[in-house]
């Protein structure tokens, strides 16, 4: 499958996925969709359509944001300085889809590798594992819990 950014997908977002995926936004805690989504499945680039992470790695940190511990495909993902704000942080993109999805932070469990992916809702779409076969993310079933 190919993954890319595109004048029809960007013409589809809704204005709060616009404002963070195209313009570096970060959506309000706690007000994301999938903030306390916990159901097996995958996590793509609302624009590229990229997978970026499964539920098997999402964990509740309580800081009001989806949080993963690691992404399915690292390649998928890029990591950058951002210095926005006051603050030096690195700023998390899809790597075909050149969307802004959030921020990672060294404070997530332990026993999952100690990262924590810090991911607005709005940046995502759930892809749910009875539904991953057939729309072409058959390949990552084996990061789904619950398959």
């Amino acid at each position: 499958m190919t993954y890319k950014k595109s004048d029809d997908a960007i013409s589809k977002l809704t204005p709060e996925q616009f404002r963070v995926t195209q313009q570096n936004g970060t959506e309000r805690a706690f007000t994301g969709k999938y903030d306390e989504h916990f159901e097996p499945g995958i996590y793509v680039d609302v624009v590229s359509g990229e997978p970026l992470f499964a539920s098997s790695a999402k964990f509740n940190s309580g800081c009001g944001w989806p949080s993963f511990s690691k992404p399915i495909v690292d390649a998928n993902v890029n990591e950058l300085r951002d210095t926005t704000h006051g603050m030096v942080r690195t700023e998390v993109r899809s790597a075909h889809g050149d969307s802004h999805l959030g921020h990672v932070f060294p404070d997530g469990p332990r026993d999952m590798g100690g990262l924590r992916y810090c991911i607005n809702s709005a940046s995502l779409r759930f892809v749910p594992v009875e539904d991953m076969q057939a729309e072409g993310y058959g390949d990552y079933l084996d990061q789904v819990e619950g398959k």
